[in-house]
């Protein structure tokens, strides 16, 4: 009997060893897959940046690392949501090239980006 348990207890030492690591902080497969589906949920309906989707999904109750692989994951071409997202701000608004630009930015947007996303609708 002394032997069973002194088995298990080296067995439950072993496993503590080497799945000590793993703590519910770490992605699983299962929540990455979820960030990718709200991320591609949301980018169905509305434009984001990438930097604006993880803040979005972190919102959601993700991990940073769950919504970093959720939006990097998503399929989302950067450069023509920063155009749909200058085409949603002059529905609304007037802008100088300046000022779409720099509310791209805010956005979250890369400067590269923004600046495409303005030039785009014809600013």
């Amino acid at each position: 009997m002394r032997k069973y348990i002194a088995t298990i207890a080296l067995a439950a030492g072993l496993l503590t060893v080497l799945l000590g690591a793993v703590t519910p902080a770490y992605a699983t497969p299962i929540s990455r897959a979820n960030a990718v589906a709200k991320a591609k949920d949301y980018l169905a309906y509305d434009a984001f940046s990438r930097k604006g989707l993880i803040g979005q999904l972190k919102f959601e109750g993700f991990s940073t690392a769950d919504a970093t692989y959720g939006a990097s994951h998503s399929g989302a071409n950067w450069m023509r949501e920063a155009v749909l997202k200058a085409k949603d701000y002059l529905k609304y608004d007037s802008f100088s090239y300046s000022g779409l630009v720099g509310q791209l930015e805010y956005d979250g947007f890369t400067p590269p980006q923004a600046r495409h996303g303005a030039h785009a609708v014809g600013l």
